[in-house]
C-alpha cells in the first residue's frame, strides 16, 4: 500500500459576522489551525456592509499560503 501527502500549498477561507470582535477571533483561530498545516496569512482583505434590516455585517477573505 502505497501512500502520497500532498501539501497544501494555497488556500482562502471566508468569513463573516455580526460585530467586528467575533470576526476577528473566528480568524484568529482559523490561523492557529491553519498554522498546523504550515500555513501562513499572505493577505487578508475585509470590508463592511448593511444587510436590508439596517445591520452591520463584517466579512473577511484570508488567503493562506505554505510556509517557504
Amino acid at each position: 500500500m502505497n501512500f502520497k501527502l500532498n501539501l497544501i500549498q494555497d488556500k482562502i477561507e471566508f468569513f463573516e459576522a455580526r460585530d467586528i470582535q467575533t470576526l476577528e477571533k473566528k480568524v484568529s483561530d482559523k490561523v492557529e489551525q491553519n498554522q498546523a498545516l504550515f500555513l501562513t496569512v499572505a493577505s487578508v482583505t475585509h470590508q463592511a456592509s448593511f444587510d436590508p434590516d439596517g445591520k452591520p455585517l463584517y466579512t473577511a477573505a484570508v488567503h493562506f499560503k505554505l510556509k517557504a
